[in-house]
């Protein structure tokens, strides 16, 4: 039988229906889009628009799944819930623990970047005390409550939006030549090389680094345990990341690769080149402040989404209690300060073992990303039965053509995990993931094995 009681009756439902807009248009765009992209640019050609579609459609179909739980069973920590009530308390543990150490090491990525970022104007000020500040002033946003987080969220979604839109309109004016200025535009799909210029194969391996770039459209499933309406913000934010994927992601790198030929040296800061070769004056500036409001962003969540996802391992007693305190606002302070602490530890290691910790963080959190979107799958894959036969009434979002793309999506990511042993680049990536992955598993026995160990109470009489 199916557990009702997922809820957390510590948090507040402060979140309003724009935040939880916001928050699920934001959580698909991260720096990744922004900087990370030329990765997988400058690996296919133009047919990095493949990349991005084929890892696209699969996030899509995810999501998918993940509203279909989080609206039949909406509960507080979410597809932590989920992989506990569908596979046990172990895929439960590595679920939960996995997504915290994916985030907490975004908090530590994102405060080095802000900080590279904030150096652009001020390079007087030493990276360090930069990300420590960031740490300070994010950490602070989100102890307050969560409503602050919200404003947060909205405000810097809301400037990513519109950045993306506004590029949008202006790079399909231009290459539809009703800009000024004249070039090649549609010409340069081809003009160098070919669309795939590379062959096939940089098409998947663009694919599978363009998987982390994604992740972070699964937040407001988290968010909508504070939510006045957790079931309808689900339903609408779930449905309608299809149509953010396309538009946002593809829509924007086939204008990039458009405008600017794909091996051009420029093309190493994708954006910014696109909106120089458009002709707008001090793009680099422009760029670099929508960059940082999508790092805080990241930033913003990383903290918020982490904390939730503590606080919801203490719950089955995955975490330790003394972070399950809450205080008068509903805000888990002592589990926000833990993501706070973690990751500015992880910002201490990028300076004391460059070539060490800090890297290993790094190489691995694109697998781990991969592995909890995975256990999402196989999650929703046996919960669907089981709500079909208990309660079909709650299944108010269904995944499309069950089992059939739910099991395609599972395939899927099992073979982009088996390719990335084939890819020389990915291959440091996948042991990483790997090593994470026998951590927790090793963690979870030990903790077993000493709870079995030690003697019981005797029953009072």
């Amino acid at each position: 039988m199916i557990d009702e009681t997922l809820g957390d009756p510590r948090l507040r439902q402060s979140l309003k229906r724009r935040h939880m807009t916001m928050i699920a248009l934001g959580g698909v765009i991260g720096a990744g889009l922004f900087v990370g992209s030329r990765v997988v640019i400058q690996s296919a050609g133009p047919a990095a628009s493949l990349s991005f579609l084929f890892t696209g459609l699969l996030v899509v179909l995810v999501i998918r799944m993940l509203g279909e739980l989080a609206t039949a069973l909406p509960a507080a920590g979410s597809f932590y819930e989920y992989s506990r009530l569908a596979m046990g308390d172990l895929a439960g543990f590595v679920t939960g623990w996995m997504y915290w150490y994916f985030w907490v090491g975004v908090v530590a990525f994102e405060a080095i970047a802000g900080a590279d970022l904030i150096r652009f104007w001020f390079p007087q000020f030493s990276q360090w005390l930069l990300a420590l500040a960031l740490l300070v002033i994010m950490t602070a946003t989100n102890l307050r409550s969560v409503r602050t987080y919200g404003e947060f969220e909205f405000w810097f979604a809301s400037i990513k939006v519109g950045a993306i839109v506004i590029f949008l309109a202006l790079g399909t004016l231009y290459v539809a030549g009703l800009w000024f200025g004249t070039g090649p535009h549609l010409a340069n799909l081809t003009a160098h090389g070919g669309f795939a210029p590379r062959g096939l194969l940089p098409i998947f391996t663009g694919a599978v680094a363009a998987t982390g770039f994604y992740f972070g459209a699964e937040i407001v499933t988290i968010a909508a345990a504070e939510s006045a309406e957790p079931a309808a913000a689900i339903a609408r934010a779930t449905t309608s990341v299809i149509t953010r994927v396309l538009v946002f992601y593809i829509g924007s790198i086939v204008l990039v690769v458009a405008i600017v030929p794909w091996n051009s040296p420029t093309i190493a800061t994708p954006y910014v080149s696109a909106l120089a070769a458009i002709g707008i004056p001090a793009a680099t500036h422009i760029m670099n402040a929508v960059i940082l409001t999508a790092v805080l962003s990241a930033l913003n969540s990383g903290l918020y989404v982490s904390s939730r996802m503590l606080l919801a391992l203490t719950r089955h007693g995955d975490a330790p209690q003394t972070l399950a305190r809450v205080n008068r606002e509903g805000t888990p302070v002592r589990a926000i300060l833990a993501g706070t602490v973690v990751g500015f530890i992880a910002v201490m290691m990028s300076y004391i073992s460059p070539d060490a910790v800090f890297p290993f963080l790094v190489k691995s959190n694109g697998t781990v990303a991969l592995f909890v979107y995975l256990l999402i799958a196989l999650s929703e894959l046996l919960l669907r039965r089981k709500l079909e036969r208990e309660t079909p009434e709650r299944l108010v979002v269904r995944m499309w053509l069950f089992p059939w793309l739910t099991i395609v999506a599972i395939v899927a990511m099992v073979g982009i995990l088996a390719a990335m042993a084939f890819i020389p680049d990915q291959r440091v990536p996948l042991a990483t993931g790997l090593a994470s992955l026998a951590a927790l598993v090793a963690v979870f026995w030990l903790r077993r094995v000493r709870r079995s160990s030690r003697p019981r109470s005797p029953r009072r009489p």
